[in-house]
């Protein structure tokens, strides 16, 4: 990250995006967790945590593709 702050600085305004659906992805993940208490032989639950998680790692991946996509 030493040589490309414009990369950092351009992906910010995407990472605030990701962030917001990251908030979105840590609440369905709770309600997926509730979910497979309740019943845990449901595999919605066990598919919508997974994508609760990967929308909770969103903002890291947004910044770090934008970093390796601009080059020095």
């Amino acid at each position: 990250m030493n040589c490309r702050p414009l990369a950092f600085l351009i992906s910010l305004p995407f990472a605030l995006i990701a962030s917001v659906l990251s908030i979105i992805g840590a609440v369905v993940f709770v309600i997926g967790i509730v979910l497979s208490c309740i019943c845990p032989c449901c595999i919605c639950c066990a598919l919508l945590s997974n994508l609760a998680v990967v929308l909770v790692k969103l903002p890291v991946d947004v910044v770090l593709w934008f970093i390796d996509f601009i080059p020095c």
